[in-house]
């Protein structure tokens, strides 16, 4: 029997997820990779887009927030942040707004933010928070 390595099973989520899986389906994997890995930053954030997505913005809040601490200048845990804190009524959202826009000065996060919407937008088209902050990012 073999053993899948943080690593595989994190690439091999973020295929599923590619491949169109369901977020409710990809929730357990992201949060095993998190509870192996519990500094895992890319990993925190997954798993707040999936929580987001699967309309669970409390469990979004939390997982975002370990993020962003973790990685204070990753703009889509950032990201995941406010709109979890804008799903879940919090107050504070600007200043992580302020930092975003900052970050997204280097084309390259611009680029892989960019296509995050994209890919929010084509799975949940009436996606609220994702098109607010789109709205104050591209403004």
């Amino acid at each position: 029997m073999t053993t899948t390595t943080v690593e595989e099973l994190f690439q091999q989520g973020l295929d599923r997820y590619s491949a169109g899986e369901a977020p409710q389906v990809l929730i357990p994997v992201f949060k095993e990779v998190c509870d192996r890995a519990q500094r895992n930053s890319p990993a925190l954030t997954c798993l707040a887009w999936l929580y987001l997505l699967d309309g669970k913005p409390a469990l979004a809040l939390k997982a975002a927030q370990k993020a962003v601490k973790l990685n204070p200048q990753d703009p889509q845990a950032r990201i995941n942040l406010v709109m979890a804190m804008l799903d879940t009524a919090q107050k504070g959202v600007r200043p992580h707004i302020e930092i975003i826009q900052q970050l997204l000065m280097v084309p390259e996060l611009r680029e892989e933010v960019d296509k995050s919407f994209a890919d929010g937008l084509e799975r949940n088209p009436e996606w609220a928070s994702l098109l607010k902050v789109k709205a104050w990012l591209d403004s």
